[in-house]
Parts: structure tokens; C-alpha cells; sequence
């Protein structure tokens, strides 16, 4: 199945993911004018776009929806730009029942709109809204703590992701097995269990199973 082109181009205490992704400032703002040259080519205007309700101060949240993934652009209403945009990737990796729930998101924020807590109200948008989403191999820094601080509320853990299915490993990994590039983090979204979740992409699940592992912690 064909998907639309996206930014893909270009778990007790918690064990590290590999955190070896770090875009130069360059290389981001680069990509936030090519993002904004594409709307203008194919002639999207952001304020067409469904306004999310997500208030952060002069900031607009701009939804669409293009073969099942999400487009999410902030546009910085002051200064009339593009402040940059999140986007949830289909992964061709994952079979049509896994496919169906869960979403691989992908950041791109100008150097003025970092740390402000952007990436951080369109995540929760959509685990609010019931996505289900799957990390990449590997991840930034920021990333990496943004998923860790999600985690306070929703479900985290960790899965391998081989020949389209899906394999639950638990909330801790050892070393060797998170150096492996099919290892992956998962976070549930709103109204999913741990036993649902598994039971719906039919993941392989060891005995025990730790029912409680994906819980976040009291």
C-alpha cells in the first residue's frame, strides 16, 4: 500500500533506548522550508486545515489526514511562519493489524520553538484521541525524554518488531537485546490495556506474561 510522502524521508526504571539521533539546527530549519515549499506546491493552505484545541500561547495547531497518517503543523501566528510540524508515519514494517493502531511519530521544530512544550501537547493529542505509537530504531535525545516523561500517563514498554509482527519484551531489557535494531518502544494510547493492545495485534507474549508491565508507575 502506498503512503503518502512524510518527514520519513529525509520499561520499575526505565532501561535507555539507543539515543544516537541528533539533526543539526541547520539541517532542521532546512527541512521546515522544504515542508512549507511542499504546501505551497500542492496548494494546502494551513488555515484550511482542521485548528486543533491545543493552547499554547501565539501558536496555532493546523490537523490533516492523508492515507491514515497525521499532519500536525504549529503555525507561529506573530511572526506569520511555520514553526515546524509532527507527523504520524504508517510503518510498511508492521502488518495490516498492527497497522491499524499504531503510528510512528516524527518531529521537525525550528531552533525558536524547541523546549517549549509543542511536541510534547501534539503527542498527547493523539494518545488522548486513542493512537497508539511505536518508536524508530533510534532517537534523539529530546525524544527520548519526551517519551519518557509521556510514560507518567500512558502505558510504556518495549517490543521487537520482526517479519510484520510484533513481540512484547516488557517495561526492562538487557543490553544486548536493546542494542538490536528491531528493538522498539511502544506508548498506549487512551482506553488501551496492556492484555487488549496485545491481544489486537495478536504480539507474541512470553510467560509470564507481566500483566502490569506496561502500567505507569503509581
Amino acid at each position: 500500500m502506498a503512503h503518502a510522502p512524510s518527514l520519513r524521508r529525509l520499561f520499575g526504571p526505565w532501561t535507555e533506548l539507543r539515543i544516537d539521533v541528533q539533526l543539526p539546527t541547520d539541517s532542521v530549519e532546512a527541512e521546515i522550508e522544504r515542508v512549507k515549499a511542499r504546501l505551497h506546491a500542492a496548494g494546502r493552505s494551513l488555515r484550511a486545515m482542521t485548528l486543533l484545541d491545543l493552547r499554547l500561547p501565539g501558536l496555532a495547531f493546523r490537523h490533516r489526514e492523508a492515507d491514515g497518517e497525521h499532519f500536525v503543523y504549529v503555525e507561529d501566528l506573530a511572526n506569520g511562519r511555520l514553526a515546524g510540524c509532527t507527523v504520524f508515519n504508517r510503518l510498511i514494517e508492521l502488518d495490516r493489524r498492527a497497522d491499524r493502531l499504531l503510528r510512528s511519530p516524527h518531529s521537525k521544530y525550528g531552533r525558536l520553538y524547541q523546549r517549549r512544550g509543542i511536541a510534547s501537547a501534539v503527542y498527547r493529542w493523539a494518545l488522548d484521541r486513542g493512537m497508539c505509537l511505536i518508536s524508530g530504531p533510534r532517537q534523539s535525545t529530546g525524544a527520548h525524554a519526551l517519551w519518557h516523561s509521556l510514560a507518567k500517563h500512558h502505558p510504556l514498554g518495549y517490543v521487537t518488531l520482526k517479519d510484520k509482527g510484533l513481540g512484547y519484551l516488557g517495561r526492562a531489557i538487557g543490553a544486548e537485546t536493546l542494542e538490536d535494531f528491531h528493538t522498539r518502544m511502544i506508548l498506549l494510547g487512551q482506553g488501551w490495556d496492556l492484555e487488549g493492545f496485545l491481544r489486537e495485534v495478536r504480539a507474541t507474549v512470553p510467560e509470564p506474561t507481566g500483566a502490569s508491565a506496561l502500567h505507569p508507575a503509581a
